[in-house]
């Protein structure tokens, strides 16, 4: 798996776990334990490329046939189509026809008739996701750029007090018996929602009707239960309500305003759930011009100058991104961090919520002193472990922070085994620690 790239990822990985570990110690040893995290920055950068190598069966491909970077007037944009709506929003704004499909040519010598910044606005004014590439200064000079750099790396708000909690998890196990509702997708926040669950919470995961990533399931669902919910129908609000008065911690990743649409905002969901921990991320920021902006991995690589970056310093004539997507990722342990931060708060009857956007872990990054990381493999291979998934067998790293010290120490596994969206009720477990 050798890896190379124009920013110190290897040490930025392991940066990034190190945070979730070193606050799954803290809570440990809030729990009554003593541990310190140890990360293997092998593993770590391991885990960011992916960490489940199937036995006997193959992956579906990651990347819809017409996602990617093309060409423009002016520069290179980066077409985000995985999506089925997505897609179709790409094809509308570049006046090309829904079916059949056409192919990848047809779709290139539409896009060079356009410069980057217009078709970039035709494309998110039709519902879909674009980003033309940007040098970091461009991105500097922006207006949503320079609000991003204002922001902390994790923005933390308080919500009031609560009864103080008598923990019952063990300090093993931190987030045994608590209950973590994961609204998020595509990467970063089930990656966050995964390490929760490898500490024992009970995480339902609820996506829409019908919502898939068939590339990235058997990645991203170890330790959850997921189940799918209409939250815009009137049994869907009902419900969708009734898990949250159960739910200790809410992970979100929907873009700012979209849950106040659904009456969620923080005012509603303290009033629902008393008590209850809010954890968000975003693509763009919280601040900006560009927070309400979809966005993913490979196109906050191309906004921010990441990938422009990568293109100038291997000599490249094609924008060259990160070798794997590390702002997903990174942000996703900063994440489960922040959850972890939150928790240990809310058991001495603090109650807080935070904050975090791919763009400011982007930031991160780029502030990161070193050089790039070389061509990169490991010196040994890395320890596997034989894993039964729904889908077949497969060999899942072992995961890249353990815990040393004495007395209890945490101990990463899952309770559940990785399986499709969708595939269970929309309900809690029944009993509780």
């Amino acid at each position: 798996m050798p890896l190379e790239s124009a920013f110190p990822v290897r040490s930025f990985a392991a940066w990034a776990v190190e945070q979730a570990g070193t606050a799954a110690a803290d809570l440990s040893t809030r729990l009554g334990g003593q541990t310190a995290a140890v990360v293997d920055p092998d593993l770590a950068l391991a885990w960011f490329a992916g960490s489940f190598t199937p036995q006997g069966w193959e992956l579906p491909p990651p990347w819809d046939s017409l996602a990617g970077d093309y060409p423009c007037a002016d520069g290179w944009i980066r077409l985000h189509t995985n999506a089925p709506h997505h897609r179709q929003a790409a094809l509308a704004a570049l006046g090309l026809p829904m079916e059949p499909v056409p192919d990848r040519g047809t779709v290139a010598a539409a896009v060079a008739g356009w410069a980057g910044e217009p078709l970039e606005r035709a494309v998110l004014s039709a519902g879909g996701c674009a980003a033309r590439m940007r040098s970091v200064q461009e991105w500097s000079q922006h207006p949503a750029g320079a609000a991003v750099a204002q922001e902390p790396l994790i923005t933390w708000t308080g919500l009031g007090s609560a009864p103080r909690l008598v923990p019952q998890s063990p300090p093993e196990r931190p987030l045994a018996g608590v209950r973590v509702l994961d609204l998020t997708r595509i990467i970063a926040g089930p990656v966050a929602t995964r390490f929760l669950a490898a500490l024992g919470a009970d995480v339902l995961r609820i996506d829409p009707l019908g919502w898939s990533e068939p590339a990235a399931e058997v990645e991203l669902t170890p330790g959850k239960r997921c189940a799918m919910l209409d939250l815009r129908s009137a049994s869907g609000a009902r419900r969708i309500r009734e898990l949250l008065a159960g739910a200790d911690l809410l992970v979100s990743g929907y873009r700012p305003g979209a849950l106040a649409g659904l009456r969620l905002d923080s005012s509603h969901l303290q009033q629902i759930s008393p008590g209850l921990v809010e954890v968000s991320l975003n693509a763009y920021g919280w601040s900006g011009p560009w927070a309400q902006r979809r966005g993913f991995d490979s196109l906050v690589q191309m906004s921010t100058g990441i990938a422009r970056a990568g293109m100038e310093y291997f000599g490249a004539d094609v924008p060259r991104p990160l070798p794997v997507q590390a702002l997903d990722h990174a942000t996703g342990y900063l994440t489960a961090a922040a959850a972890l931060q939150a928790w240990r708060q809310r058991l001495d009857g603090t109650v807080v919520s935070a904050r975090l956007s791919l763009a400011r872990t982007a930031a991160q990054l780029q502030g990161t002193a070193g050089g790039g990381t070389p061509l990169w493999a490991p010196a040994e291979p890395l320890e596997q472990v034989p894993e039964q998934t729904f889908w077949g067998p497969g060999l899942r790293l072992a995961p890249p922070v353990r815990f040393e010290g004495t007395g209890p120490q945490p101990h990463l596994h899952w309770d559940v085994p990785a399986g499709p969206l969708g595939s269970a009720a929309p309900r809690w477990e029944a009993g509780r620690l």
